[in-house]
Protein backbone atom coordinates (compact mmCIF):
# COMPACT_ATOMS: atom_id res chain seq x y z
CA UNK A 1 0.00 0.00 0.00
CA UNK A 2 1.48 3.63 -1.00
CA UNK A 3 1.55 6.05 1.32
CA UNK A 4 -1.16 8.18 -0.75
CA UNK A 5 -3.85 4.94 -0.12
CA UNK A 6 -2.73 4.75 3.59
CA UNK A 7 -3.71 8.69 3.90
CA UNK A 8 -6.61 8.25 2.35
CA UNK A 9 -7.68 4.69 3.84
CA UNK A 10 -7.41 6.60 7.46
CA UNK A 11 -9.42 9.81 6.44
CA UNK A 12 -12.47 7.38 5.61
CA UNK A 13 -15.06 6.70 8.22
CA UNK A 14 -16.40 3.14 8.28
CA UNK A 15 -20.08 2.66 10.02
CA UNK A 16 -20.91 -0.41 10.60
CA UNK A 17 -24.70 -2.08 9.77
CA UNK A 18 -25.43 1.62 7.66
CA UNK A 19 -27.69 1.12 5.76
CA UNK A 20 -28.59 -2.36 7.06
CA UNK A 21 -27.14 -5.27 9.32
CA UNK A 22 -23.68 -7.01 7.51
CA UNK A 23 -23.10 -3.83 5.75
CA UNK A 24 -19.99 -1.56 6.07
CA UNK A 25 -21.11 1.99 5.07
CA UNK A 26 -17.76 3.53 3.37
CA UNK A 27 -18.40 7.65 4.49
CA UNK A 28 -15.85 10.10 2.44
CA UNK A 29 -17.14 12.91 4.07
CA UNK A 30 -14.34 12.45 6.37
CA UNK A 31 -12.10 12.47 3.74
CA UNK A 32 -14.04 15.93 2.36
CA UNK A 33 -13.74 17.54 5.47
CA UNK A 34 -10.17 17.68 5.75
CA UNK A 35 -8.37 19.98 3.84
CA UNK A 36 -5.19 17.99 3.04
CA UNK A 37 -6.97 14.27 1.94
CA UNK A 38 -9.97 16.36 -0.15
CA UNK A 39 -6.77 17.88 -1.91
CA UNK A 40 -4.55 14.57 -2.36
CA UNK A 41 -7.92 12.49 -3.55
CA UNK A 42 -8.43 15.46 -6.10
CA UNK A 43 -4.90 15.76 -7.24
CA UNK A 44 -4.90 11.44 -7.63
CA UNK A 45 -7.66 11.49 -9.66
CA UNK A 46 -6.78 14.21 -11.88
CA UNK A 47 -3.56 13.73 -12.44
CA UNK A 48 -3.38 10.95 -15.24
CA UNK A 49 -5.59 13.17 -17.02
CA UNK A 50 -3.69 16.39 -16.65
CA UNK A 51 -2.85 18.06 -19.86
CA UNK A 52 -4.75 15.98 -22.20
CA UNK A 53 -8.46 17.36 -23.91
CA UNK A 54 -11.31 16.51 -21.30
CA UNK A 55 -14.09 18.19 -22.53
CA UNK A 56 -16.91 17.28 -19.63
CA UNK A 57 -16.74 15.48 -16.04
CA UNK A 58 -20.40 14.19 -15.45
CA UNK A 59 -20.61 13.22 -11.81
CA UNK A 60 -23.42 11.01 -10.14
CA UNK A 61 -25.40 12.53 -7.85
CA UNK A 62 -24.77 13.25 -4.90
CA UNK A 63 -20.80 12.85 -4.08
CA UNK A 64 -19.80 12.79 -6.99
CA UNK A 65 -20.63 16.07 -7.61
CA UNK A 66 -18.50 17.42 -4.83
CA UNK A 67 -15.78 15.16 -6.62
CA UNK A 68 -16.21 15.92 -9.91
CA UNK A 69 -16.83 19.89 -9.49
CA UNK A 70 -13.45 20.05 -7.98
CA UNK A 71 -11.82 17.51 -10.88
CA UNK A 72 -13.69 19.66 -13.75
CA UNK A 73 -11.93 23.20 -12.02
CA UNK A 74 -8.71 21.45 -12.24
CA UNK A 75 -8.81 20.02 -15.92
CA UNK A 76 -10.42 23.36 -17.13
CA UNK A 77 -13.77 21.14 -18.11
CA UNK A 78 -17.41 21.78 -18.10
CA UNK A 79 -19.30 19.68 -15.27
CA UNK A 80 -22.37 17.74 -16.04
CA UNK A 81 -24.79 16.97 -13.50
CA UNK A 82 -26.40 13.06 -13.38
CA UNK A 83 -29.68 13.05 -11.18
CA UNK A 84 -31.78 11.39 -10.39
CA UNK A 85 -35.32 11.72 -12.39
CA UNK A 86 -36.99 14.78 -11.87
CA UNK A 87 -34.19 16.84 -10.35
CA UNK A 88 -33.58 18.67 -13.66
CA UNK A 89 -35.27 21.71 -15.30
CA UNK A 90 -34.55 21.95 -18.82
CA UNK A 91 -35.17 18.89 -21.37
CA UNK A 92 -33.46 15.80 -19.89
CA UNK A 93 -32.68 12.18 -21.66
CA UNK A 94 -33.23 9.26 -18.92
CA UNK A 95 -32.22 6.23 -18.13
CA UNK A 96 -33.42 2.83 -16.06
CA UNK A 97 -30.75 1.06 -13.99
CA UNK A 98 -30.91 -1.75 -11.72
CA UNK A 99 -30.03 -1.67 -7.95
CA UNK A 100 -29.62 -4.22 -5.39
CA UNK A 101 -33.08 -4.37 -4.92
CA UNK A 102 -35.37 -2.93 -8.01
CA UNK A 103 -34.64 -0.09 -10.32
CA UNK A 104 -34.15 3.46 -10.53
CA UNK A 105 -33.89 6.32 -13.20
CA UNK A 106 -31.15 8.87 -13.94
CA UNK A 107 -31.24 11.55 -16.32
CA UNK A 108 -29.04 14.70 -17.72
CA UNK A 109 -30.20 16.97 -19.70
CA UNK A 110 -30.31 16.30 -23.69
CA UNK A 111 -27.83 19.38 -24.24
CA UNK A 112 -25.22 18.69 -21.90
CA UNK A 113 -22.91 16.28 -24.09
CA UNK A 114 -22.04 16.93 -27.76
CA UNK A 115 -21.48 13.28 -29.42
CA UNK A 116 -17.33 13.05 -29.63
CA UNK A 117 -16.95 15.07 -26.55
CA UNK A 118 -14.13 13.51 -24.05
CA UNK A 119 -15.60 12.87 -20.83
CA UNK A 120 -14.44 11.51 -17.20
CA UNK A 121 -17.62 9.88 -15.28
CA UNK A 122 -16.69 10.24 -11.63
CA UNK A 123 -18.54 8.79 -8.05
CA UNK A 124 -17.16 8.54 -4.77
CA UNK A 125 -17.36 4.44 -5.01
CA UNK A 126 -17.79 1.97 -6.93
CA UNK A 127 -19.78 -1.16 -5.68
CA UNK A 128 -22.31 -3.41 -7.62
CA UNK A 129 -21.98 -1.10 -10.42
CA UNK A 130 -25.26 -0.73 -11.49
CA UNK A 131 -25.37 2.97 -10.99
CA UNK A 132 -22.01 3.82 -12.53
CA UNK A 133 -23.06 1.07 -15.45
CA UNK A 134 -26.57 3.09 -16.04
CA UNK A 135 -24.74 6.59 -16.37
CA UNK A 136 -21.87 5.26 -18.63
CA UNK A 137 -24.66 4.12 -21.07
CA UNK A 138 -26.53 7.32 -20.83
CA UNK A 139 -23.22 8.89 -21.69
CA UNK A 140 -22.70 6.70 -24.46
CA UNK A 141 -26.19 7.13 -25.65
CA UNK A 142 -25.51 10.49 -26.14
CA UNK A 143 -22.20 10.13 -27.99
CA UNK A 144 -19.53 10.61 -25.29
CA UNK A 145 -16.29 9.31 -25.31
CA UNK A 146 -15.79 7.98 -21.94
CA UNK A 147 -11.76 8.46 -21.24
CA UNK A 148 -12.58 7.06 -17.62
CA UNK A 149 -14.96 6.39 -15.02
CA UNK A 150 -12.89 7.65 -11.66
CA UNK A 151 -14.20 6.32 -8.36
CA UNK A 152 -12.07 6.95 -4.78
CA UNK A 153 -13.37 3.59 -3.17
CA UNK A 154 -13.59 0.10 -5.00
CA UNK A 155 -15.27 -2.42 -3.40
CA UNK A 156 -13.69 -5.37 -5.84
CA UNK A 157 -16.22 -8.34 -4.23
CA UNK A 158 -19.03 -6.73 -5.50
CA UNK A 159 -17.96 -6.44 -9.11
CA UNK A 160 -19.01 -3.16 -10.27
CA UNK A 161 -15.86 -2.52 -12.69
CA UNK A 162 -15.93 -5.37 -14.19
CA UNK A 163 -19.97 -3.70 -15.65
CA UNK A 164 -17.71 -1.16 -16.34
CA UNK A 165 -14.90 -2.56 -18.03
CA UNK A 166 -17.57 -4.61 -20.21
CA UNK A 167 -18.58 -1.08 -21.79
CA UNK A 168 -14.79 -0.36 -22.81
CA UNK A 169 -14.80 2.13 -19.89
CA UNK A 170 -11.26 2.43 -18.12
CA UNK A 171 -11.90 2.66 -14.38
CA UNK A 172 -9.55 4.57 -11.79
CA UNK A 173 -9.91 3.89 -8.65
CA UNK A 174 -7.75 5.26 -5.52
CA UNK A 175 -8.00 2.74 -2.89
CA UNK A 176 -10.40 -0.24 -2.04
CA UNK A 177 -11.82 -2.03 0.83
CA UNK A 178 -12.64 -5.50 1.65
CA UNK A 179 -16.06 -6.57 1.55
CA UNK A 180 -19.65 -4.68 1.02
Amino acid sequence: MTVVQSELISAIRSIPDYPKPGIMFRDITTLLGNPKTFRRAIDELVHPYAGTKIDKIAGIEARGFILGGAIAHQLSAGFVPIRKKGKLPHETVRIAYSLEYGVDEMEMHKDAIVPGEKVILVDDLIATGGTAEGAAKLLLQMGAEIVAACFVIDLPELGGRRKLEALGVDVRTLVSFEGH
